[in-house]
């Protein structure tokens, strides 16, 4: 009976033990387990640092600030079922709760007016939501300070117009469709170097009648470096090579996003940063298309765009910006004189908002010469609107108001016709009837958003010559024949309908037209009314 005996309490004592055993590889699982998760943050993925820092920040290290492969597979695979069976420790769980997960704080970038300047490093961070094709828009490599990314785009439009020019020229009604396809290399060395390449095609399908700005083949549109260094309170930058500028709201200097092929300059920018101050210093040649061939963009010493331009934020209720610009074009042609042309430009804009009153007003004069001629010339832009922000839809009504001078008298030594420069192809509406010179131009509009994606804009414009001396113009300085010195300043009056729908962050599409009813001077001068209509479609990547 002994041995028995002995041999049960053996069994007891080794089952007790056994027990013993378990209770504590239970409570040192779950003590891993909660260790894990502390730093993880569970499922729903706390921002790492990469995520929270400055985008330089994140440039310099991605590699370093997301989390181990291994570390988040040992978070997301504990033994829950290990935990199940330790019922004594669930009160030790319930009075020790791992921190609560924190949203992530990266977001993706928006695709950009300026693709370059797309910062694509915030995919480092572990916990933004991967998309197809992620794994070209972040490449990092180096010891993780520097990174490449790839990006496209494409532009279709559908344009037809019954009458260009009015039907007074020479053109005929004309429905086409253009297009417009890029793609882009972004190179980021370290924070503060950064290399640019973008090519563009352009073309067209049976347009009739075609300019320079309507087609391009295969080309580069930018191709850049820029370094830019932080100072204490702003920064020191400066770009060389092919780039693309835009001031203001466009009027004068723009990429001339609206026509088919967008405006480049050859040249350096320069721009000092401190404060509410920058100082912007720039001497380009712009960019002249052609395409007869692939490459064969070129620009040159004939023409010219050199300045000098200050801007002070916080001034007032809104911000103040001018600038001197140095225009130079040889062989120039206008309705009164021919020759080189040498413009001192001289411009200031005043913009803000303040509640629900926005507005922006830029005045602009022009001093040189033209040939023989000596040139002065001067243009007035005005923009304001109310937005009632409270009320459904938020409808915003606007009053825009324009001038510009043109020239009074032919043959008196002097002109007075104002140069646009580099205006964009959609400020007063992608029809291209209505050119920045000799013009008094006053435009309501009411817009409205029935939903957050959606805008629809109405409008109606009213057009006068500012003399009867020069002719009208319709874009590209383009005088309309047989109008100068001819019939009343009286132009004509336009209603415009536009609606813009982002679709997806990657799609917009929109819808444009536009009917003008001309004066009498323009259909004695043989044109008549004309009907307009623009559908578009973009994607970018």
């Amino acid at each position: 009976m002994q041995p028995s005996v002995n041999a049960s309490r053996k069994a007891a004592r080794c089952k007790r033990s056994t027990k013993l055993l378990v209770l504590l590889a239970s409570a040192s699982a779950l003590s891993g387990v909660a260790t894990a998760q502390v730093p993880a943050a569970g499922p729903a993925g706390a921002p790492t640092a990469a995520a929270t820092a400055t985008p330089a920040a994140t440039a310099a290290a991605p590699a370093t600030a997301m989390p181990a492969a291994g570390a988040m597979v040992a978070a997301t695979t504990a033994p829950a079922p290990t935990i199940a069976t330790a019922p004594a420790l669930a009160p030790t769980i319930a009075t020790a709760p791992a921190p609560a997960p924190t949203a992530c704080n990266a977001k993706r970038p928006a695709i950009n007016f300026n693709r370059w300047a797309e910062n694509w490093d915030v995919l480092a961070s572990s916990c933004l939501p991967r998309q197809p094709l992620d794994g070209l828009k972040y490449i990092p490599f180096g010891n993780g300070s520097s990174y490449l990314s790839l990006g496209a785009g494409l532009r279709e439009r559908y344009e037809h117009i019954d009458a260009p020019s009015y039907g007074a020229g020479a053109a005929p009604a004309d429905g086409y469709v253009i297009q417009r396809a890029n793609v882009h290399a972004d190179l980021r060395l370290g924070p503060y170097v950064q290399v640019f390449g973008q090519l563009v095609d352009a073309r067209t399908f049976d347009k009739k009648t075609i300019a320079p700005p309507d087609r391009d083949k295969l080309d580069v549109e930018q191709l850049f470096v820029t370094v830019a260094v932080p100072t204490a309170d702003g920064a020191v930058k400066m770009r060389v090579g092919r780039q693309e500028m835009a001031f203001d709201l466009q009027r004068f200097i723009a990429a001339r996003d609206g026509p088919n092929v967008r405006q480049s300059f050859d040249g350096v920018w320069a721009d000092w940063e401190h404060g509410p101050w920058r100082v912007i210093g720039y001497v380009t040649q712009p960019v002249q298309n052609r395409s007869e061939k692939s490459f064969d963009d070129y620009s040159n010493g004939h023409l010219t765009l050199n300045g000098l331009r200050l801007e002070r934020q916080g001034f007032g209720p809104g911000d103040i910006s001018g600038y001197y610009s140095r225009y130079r074009r040889d062989d120039a042609r206008f309705l009164d004189a021919t020759g080189n042309e040498r413009r001192d430009v001289y411009d200031l804009r005043y913009s803000g908002i303040t509640g629900n009153v926005d507005w922006d007003v830029e005045g602009m004069l022009q001093h040189g010469q033209v040939g023989a001629k000596r040139a002065s010339s001067w243009a007035l832009g005005s923009i304001a609107g109310y937005t009632f922000a409270n009320a459904t839809w938020s409808p915003r009504v606007g009053l825009q108001f324009d001038m510009a001078s043109g020239d009074r008298h032919a043959g008196d030594g002097k002109l007075g016709t104002f140069n646009p420069l580099f205006a964009n192809g959609y400020y007063f509406s992608l029809a291209g009837l209505t050119g920045y010179s000799n013009l008094v131009h006053v435009k309501p509009s009411i817009k409205i958003k029935p939903i957050k994606s959606l805008s629809v804009t109405t409008a109606l414009g009213l057009q006068w010559r500012q003399t009867t001396g020069d002719a009208v113009y319709v874009q590209s300085m383009a005088g309309v024949p047989r109008t100068a010195g001819q019939g009343s300043r009286w132009t004509g009056a336009y209603a415009q309908l536009r609606t813009d729908w982002a679709v997806t962050p990657n799609v917009t599409a929109s819808l444009e037209a536009v009917h003008f009813q001309v004066g009498d001077s323009l259909r004695r001068a043989g044109g008549r009314d004309v009907d307009y209509l623009g559908m578009e479609l973009k994607f970018g990547w």
